[in-house]
């Protein structure tokens, strides 16, 4: 609990920043835009239009499309301004149809006595017709507010620190506290948030100055608040250079970047995390330098990105791998860490054995639901196992990878595509099917380093003791101390403990 509080303050001012930024720029431009297209029947109808078609795309694939958008027009993919921008454009279909709301309830006596006394339509608009149309204006205003709120906790996957942080994180290590803190966090910013905006709106309707002034100096509190919180946790040495580490969303790869993350700040450097990330999003983070170092896996390269749909050996796939990322990013492979986190297809043991199960080949036929991670299923290795063995399962069902274990061992799927390094395996008492085609290719985990900070020789010279020294047990013993429900450890508490293997095993020369 203490680790959550120490976060809190970074988590929360990152998250006012930019849930208080958005809404910002969103009033900023949906009001004056409304107020233009007031006039214009047809204008109206296209920008009420297209902010109601933005509305429909769920808020994490807008925020995912952010990213190649930006890499394409400024290099860089991730963090705050894709984040920002999808949240802006959430922002708008409140505040636009509310203002077109309130501008049209406005009484046209009013307007015409408006007329009479010589003002112009811009004077109409600015003295008449806005002032009286700011309490429904504001109401939008409020809806938005929340919405925004709420939506930037889906900021994580893109890079972006936030509330998110802690939900993201406490699903995937099954943390419910961290979960609770994430959430509890977000909806007292979006109370208190609201309940400030309706003071400000209560001022405006009851012509209360006093009220409206002082709301509107606590939202201006909140938000400076926001932009002069810390943007990082300062990690080791506050003079020594300053390192991104990288993990995808699961317990391994947080494991991992914080063992990364201690052996860097030992070596003299701070370190900032960067945590929650898409197969693509982190390998595009790193291609672009905004992540400096972390962990994939030498299948996922070979698949995902270099679009191998063949399969070799493990150390043909990791030499071509190697070069290719090399080739095409200037990133550097130092090599692999010790150990294979695979892809395999687990059953429950005494399913297995009911239906004679051994090997992927004996699923053939076979009507049995398959569960699999997000990416699972939209990957070359699902259509490549569904094609070579010619599996025709009931159905198909995508979960978070920490419910995919729950839902194989309670009996709603009967096969999952499992992690091979993942302690719940044992935990769960699954079996991994074998793959007697060998079409699901090797997948060492790799150490790589971007391009720029590939040039820093103190850097590789502390990632280097790495390579090599983690085998598949302690990854898997270190995964089950965080996944298991008895005696559970901290993702920091099991990164300290392989650590102190690492350097133990070091010791003994293993």
């Amino acid at each position: 609990m203490n680790e959550l509080l120490l976060d809190l303050d970074q988590n929360l001012t990152a998250h006012i920043r930019l849930s208080l930024g958005a809404l910002a720029i969103g009033i900023g431009i949906s009001i004056p835009a409304a107020v233009f297209v007031a006039p214009h029947a047809r204008l109206r109808y296209g920008v009420l239009s297209v902010v109601s078609v933005i509305q429909t795309i769920p808020a994490l694939a807008l925020l995912a499309l952010m990213v190649p958008i930006f890499v394409a027009l400024t290099g860089d993919g991730l963090g705050f301004w894709p984040a920002l921008t999808a949240l802006v454009l959430y922002s708008m279909l409140p505040i636009v149809r509310n203002t077109l709301t309130g501008l049209a309830g406005v009484d046209a006596d009013v307007i015409e006595a408006a007329r009479a006394m010589g003002m112009t339509p811009v004077q109409s608009m600015l003295r008449v017709r806005l002032p009286l149309a700011a309490p429904v204006i504001l109401a939008g205003v409020r809806t938005a507010a929340v919405w925004t709120v709420g939506i930037a906790t889906l900021a994580t996957p893109v890079g972006q620190r936030c509330l998110g942080n802690f939900i993201f994180t406490g699903l995937q290590t099954q943390n419910w506290t961290s979960v609770l803190v994430g959430c509890a966090a977000a909806a007292a910013l979006a109370i208190v948030l609201d309940t400030l905006l309706g003071g400000v709106e209560l001022g405006l309707r009851r012509r209360r100055p006093p009220l409206l002034w002082a709301c509107a100096a606590a939202i201006a509190v909140m938000f400076g608040v926001g932009l002069g919180g810390p943007y990082a946790k300062p990690a080791g040495p506050v003079s020594g250079p300053t390192l991104v580490v990288g993990a995808k969303t699961f317990t391994e790869q947080y494991i991992l970047a914080d063992v990364i993350g201690g052996v860097c700040e030992d070596a003299g450097y701070r370190v900032e995390g960067m945590e929650s990330l898409g197969s693509a999003v982190v390998f595009e983070g790193l291609a672009s330098g905004e992540i400096d170092v972390y962990v994939d896996y030498s299948g996922t390269i070979w698949a995902n990105h270099m679009k191998r749909t063949d399969t070799a050996d493990a150390q043909t796939v990791l030499d071509e791998v190697s070069r290719w990322v090399r080739e095409t990013h200037g990133v550097v492979c130092l090599g692999s860490l010790g150990f294979e986190n695979a892809y395999g297809m687990a059953m429950r043991r005494d399913r297995a054995e009911a239906v004679g199960a051994t090997s992927i080949d004996d699923l053939r036929g076979e009507p049995v639901s398959i569960g699999g991670d997000y990416e699972f299923f939209e990957r070359p290795e699902w259509d490549a196992i569904r094609s070579a063995y010619s599996l025709t399962p009931s159905e198909t069902i995508s979960y978070d990878s920490t419910f995919m274990y729950e839902a194989v061992a309670t009996g709603q799927v009967d096969v999952i595509s499992a992690f091979t390094s993942d302690g719940r395996i044992a935990a769960f008492d699954l079996v991994v099917l074998d793959d007697p085609r060998g079409v699901i290719p090797p997948y060492d985990a790799v150490l790589l380093v971007s391009a720029d900070a590939s040039q820093d020789e103190d850097l590789i010279e502390a990632l280097r003791p790495l390579v090599g020294s983690i085998d598949v047990e302690m990854m898997r013993e270190a995964n089950l101390m965080v996944d298991r429900d008895e005696d559970k450890r901290s993702v920091a508490e099991a990164a300290a403990w392989l650590r102190e293997r690492i350097a133990t095993d070091g010791e003994s020369g293993r």
